[in-house]
This record gives structure tokens, sequence and C-alpha cells, in this order.
């Protein structure tokens, strides 16, 4: 079963992202850094829930509303 490109997509962002996150100053890595980060693998995780799914529309309607907050 093929995955969606934004699955990939999402992946490869989260592949990019953590390493330069660990590089920011102490201060601003545990606090904006692992925010990022958490917020990176929550969206990984909704596309894999909504690729799953049975109602997708909805999942990714949710998603969306979480996006653009």
């Amino acid at each position: 079963m093929n995955e969606l490109p934004i699955i990939q997509r999402a992946y490869d962002m989260v592949k990019w992202y953590v390493p330069i996150l660990n590089r920011l100053p102490r201060d601003h890595k545990f606090f904006l850094g692992e925010r990022i980060v958490t917020n990176l693998y929550e969206l990984l995780e909704a596309l894999i829930v909504a690729r799953y799914a049975q109602e997708k529309l909805t999942q990714l309607e949710a998603l969306n509303d979480k996006l653009v907050l």
C-alpha cells in the first residue's frame, strides 16, 4: 500500500527540523524547540490517523483547524 505524499513530506519535515532545533541555545531548545517538535509529531500522527480513518474529511478538517491557529 502506497503512502500519501503528504505523510512522506511531513515525515521528511520532522527529520529535517529536529536536528536543527536540537542545535538551538539551551533556553530556546527546551521551550520553543520542544514545542515545535511536539507539534510536528502531532501533525504526522494526525495525518497517519486520517489515512486509515473511515471519515477522512472530518479528521482532515479538524487537523486543518489546528494548523490555522
